[in-house]
């Protein structure tokens, strides 16, 4: 039940803000600020209920509700909304909820419908307390970029009319839109939150797979993509560093992390074997 309060919140919440950009309506936003809150509300004590659970079942053996396809996508979801909020308390930008709340609504709708919700017993390889570390850090980082890929997206919609325009202000739906050099900010904080994070994911995952398999490293396809998804954000905080890029070549790089993020999370679940497969 807690659950399907999240899906239906994090759907009011990114239809309110997308009425938001079409009316401007002050309340209208509030209200998709009110959906996202309640939605992250009602996920954390979903979450905390099923951890609860996990302990009182035949056999019991309490986890964290981290462990299988279902739990982890509806904790990005829950990544994704902490992230946009902890971002909205700060820029008080509540367009870019447009952009940002579907993807959290997306995967709720998805675990919601598509996949399966028992509580199963753990893989030998999931019985560590490096099982929270690992995946909390790696699905916060996840979490911070997708906000930054939402706001890329906006920043990438934006500055094309914004440049032909010559300084005179836009009207209509791109004059909700925050100022580009704000999206440019919010898309490089984003990331500045997410890389550390992801850092220490694979930092975690390493001595994980030590304990588990006996080796640091060992190539498996999740190591390798994880691996791909660090070099690309270490190439955008670089780049951004010695080279200034901002605009339009640190909103691409963006997106295209994302894109491999997504790839790491679920394309190597579902389309490669490795010894990462319990996630599929």
């Amino acid at each position: 039940m807690l659950f399907n309060i999240v899906t239906i919140a994090f759907f009011a919440s990114m239809v309110a803000f997308i009425i938001y950009l079409a009316t401007r309506s002050e309340v209208v936003a509030l209200i998709g600020n009110v959906g996202a809150w309640v939605g992250f509300v009602a996920s954390t004590a979903a979450m905390g209920l099923r951890w609860y659970e996990s302990y009182h079942i035949p056999g019991g053996y309490g986890r964290i509700p981290l462990t299988n396809l279902y739990e982890s996508i509806v904790f990005f979801a829950w990544s994704i909304i902490l992230i946009y909020l902890i971002v909205d308390i700060k820029y008080k930008q509540r367009a870019i909820g447009a952009f940002i709340v579907p993807f959290a609504f997306m995967g709720m709708i998805w675990a919601q419908l598509g996949l399966d919700k028992s509580i199963e017993p753990l893989v030998p390889a999931l019985q560590s307390n490096w099982l929270t570390y690992h995946v909390i850090t790696c699905f916060l980082g996840y979490g911070a970029f997708a906000v930054a890929c939402g706001v890329s997206i906006m920043y990438l919609i934006k500055i094309g009319p914004e440049e032909r325009s010559k300084g005179t202000p836009l009207t209509g739906l791109l004059g909700m839109f925050p100022p580009s050099r704000v999206l440019d900010d919010i898309n490089y904080k984003s990331i500045m939150i997410g890389f550390p994070l992801l850092t220490l994911g694979i930092i975690t995952g390493a001595a994980w797979a030590n304990y588990a398999w006996g080796t640091y490293w060992s190539w498996d396809p999740k190591e390798t993509w994880s691996l791909i998804v660090w070099f690309v954000y270490a190439a955008f905080l670089h780049a951004r560093f010695t080279r200034g890029w901002v605009g339009r070549r640190a909103a691409w790089l963006s997106i295209i992390g994302f894109a491999a993020t997504i790839f790491c999370y679920l394309g190597v679940n579902l389309l490669l074997s490795g010894l990462h497969s319990y996630g599929s």
